[in-house]
């Protein structure tokens, strides 16, 4: 019998792009088998060598968790399917997370009950409803293309208190789906680019701003003050530390993520539990996915996701109906596909489980983190800047020069010459190299062809291999003379 199996957007890269495949099996474990056969890539990128599903890669038959090895022998129904859903991150609470004595210390003037007519129309909503809205205090971290929703429309909503976290800068780039800046606003720090809007939305408000990188010794001051979080980051180091914080502290994390044309929301309850880190044990190693910064989203992506999660954080304020707790919205844009996914309270969790072994947040390396830092007997991975390898090229010294982007990657920035290889094919195609002269990784940033280089050596491949460092994003406004191609 053949079945779906639907594979999210981050693993396509194994799967030829496909985004679903039929599969003969009479079980689950007949399916997985039969994928790793027919697409061998994905045997090493998304499986253990016990033949588990990797950490980062939860595994749902239809809407049910079946991640656990143990549940691979199950005999499939017509019409059962599959769903790869990796890192990219039900209950019905009945009460406010801002209390009836806060609810009460607060009013509302003329003016915002003019400003908040609609929401006072709601029955769910009303008055209490609008002034414990007032009286909470939400922090936002990260102010690019999620942030952006999230932070108008609760600034529109009326929440009282905003604070606001993000260190970067805003770049050309990030105005075609960060809808809270303006091109006045490049250069200017995110924050402060941010809190302008706001206060053109909703200048009443108590706007505060945080110019600093989230870090372990950090997030606790950042977030303890505040009634609820929202984790709008790009990063899995950031989203480990968000949630630890959260849970050691006690707080409601509204979680949201994007990836091209995939969303992810839910929402982690800070006191009972399940956390990120049910969901996702730990994260892909870096490279091996790539992040939404080289894969790109669609621009009313973050635009959907952030206002669900914007939707979550006032169920949470006021009260009552359906919220994301103990559950996972999974969404495609692309192919108009959606599900609520269940996510269970992790036993084993090393911060909300039974016997927890982290007390408090710790920080990590994230190479390390993901087993991939060096040790001092390995070799390590040499890199060759941007100005060197041009040099290199216009002087017409022999190498190779090997591009494991993705096709879309490749199609906005083209490197003349290279040989195109995704890291997944390296091991088998490696007798396409020529071990005598010096062989050279292109990725966007530099990340991916570490990852690359270091699958190579696993492999047994003995020549001389560099890194360009940076990636693309350090030689994309280089004219090679000779080739007069732009990269």
């Amino acid at each position: 019998m053949k079945h779906s199996v639907f594979i999210s957007a981050t693993l396509r890269g194994f799967t030829n792009r496909n985004s679903q495949v039929q599969l003969e099996g009479e079980t689950i474990r007949d399916l997985l088998t039969n994928l790793k056969e027919e697409y061998p890539e994905t045997g090493p990128a998304l499986f253990e060598e016990t033949g588990g599903l990797r950490p980062f890669v939860t595994l749902f038959r239809n809407q049910e968790n079946v991640t656990a090895q143990a549940q691979w022998d199950a005999v499939l129904q017509e019409g059962d399917t599959l769903l790869l859903l990796p890192a990219i991150a039900g209950g019905a609470p009945t009460e406010s997370v801002i209390s009836d004595d806060r609810r009460k210390a607060v009013s509302l003037d003329d003016g915002e009950i003019d400003r908040y007519g609609k929401h006072l129309m709601l029955r769910e909503i009303g008055v209490k409803g609008q002034k414990r809205i007032k009286a909470a205090k939400v922090v936002i971290i990260g102010a690019g293309a999620l942030g952006s929703p999230v932070i108008q429309y609760l600034a529109a909503a009326g929440v009282g208190t905003i604070r606001v976290v993000d260190f970067d800068q805003v770049s050309l780039s990030n105005l075609q789906n960060q809808v809270i800046h303006r091109t006045r606003d490049v250069h200017r720090p995110k924050v402060a680019s941010a809190k302008d809007t706001i206060k053109d939305i909703n200048p009443k408000l108590q706007i505060e701003t945080l110019n600093e990188k989230v870090e372990a010794d950090n997030i606790e001051g950042i977030i303890r003050d505040f009634d609820v979080v929202v984790d709008c980051t790009d990063n899995y180091k950031a989203r480990y530390l968000i949630s630890d914080a959260c849970v050691l502290l006690g707080k409601p994390l509204v979680f949201g993520a994007i990836y091209q044309y995939e969303g992810q929301v839910s929402v982690f309850d800070g006191v009972q539990g399940p956390c990120y880190r049910c969901l996702f044990p730990a994260p892909p190693p870096s490279g091996l996915v790539p992040t939404c910064a080289e894969g790109g989203a669609i621009s009313p992506l973050p635009g959907i996701v952030g206002s669900i999660q914007a939707n979550e954080v006032l169920k949470l304020l006021v009260g009552g109906g359906e919220s994301l707790v103990g559950k996972l919205l999974f969404l495609d844009s692309w192919h108009l596909r959606s599900a609520i996914l269940p996510v269970h309270k992790n036993a084993a969790c090393p911060i909300c489980g039974r016997t927890p072994s982290i007390f408090g947040v710790q920080d990590f390396d994230y190479e390390d983190f993901c087993g991939l830092k060096q040790e001092d007997s390995e070799i390590p991975v040499e890199g060759i800047g941007a100005d060197d390898l041009a040099a290199r090229i216009e002087r017409g010294e022999p190498m190779t020069i090997v591009d494991v982007r993705e096709p879309h990657e490749r199609a906005i920035h083209r490197f003349p010459n290279a040989l195109v290889i995704p890291i997944g094919q390296l091991a088998r195609r490696q007798k396409e190299l020529d071990p005598e002269v010096d062989t050279i990784f292109i990725c966007k940033e530099g990340k991916r062809s570490i990852l690359a280089i270091n699958t190579l050596r696993e492999a047994g491949y003995k020549g001389p291999m560099y890194n360009l460092k940076g990636g693309m994003d350090a030689v994309k406004d280089i004219i090679f003379s000779h080739e007069g191609a732009w990269l």
